[in-house]
């Protein structure tokens, strides 16, 4: 490789090591020590939520780029019995533990 080669390449990472830290520096600069509106500090709390149900929804509701319910789903009858697991006891423990077997046991049914 030639120097060139390897000059943009440390550009490049350069430019996605900005790009990646920049938008997670500036805001905490700019607000350390100031206090957030409640409605803002409200609506901030949601984030987190709202963010793991989408990337879960994804990951179990869809299958080779396809949304699948039904009960061929390897993945679908797992994560109910684990939502109502978290809901009734909000443990985070008990909730995997359910998943993991409700995963082994459709696992032995489906025979997948």
């Amino acid at each position: 490789m030639d120097g060139a080669v390897d000059g943009r390449y440390f550009l490049i990472i350069l430019g996605m090591a900005a790009v990646t830290y920049l938008p997670r520096v500036v805001p905490l600069a700019l607000l350390a020590n100031r206090p957030l509106p409640p409605i803002l500090q409200a609506w901030l709390s949601l984030l987190p939520p709202a963010l793991m149900a989408a990337l879960v929804a994804q990951a179990v509701l869809v299958r080779g780029g396809a949304p699948d319910v039904s009960l061929a789903n390897p993945f679908l009858v797992p994560a109910v019995v684990s939502m109502a697991v978290a809901w009734r006891t909000r443990s985070l423990g008990l909730t995997v533990l359910a998943g993991m077997a409700a995963a082994a046991v459709w696992h032995r049914v489906l025979g997948s």
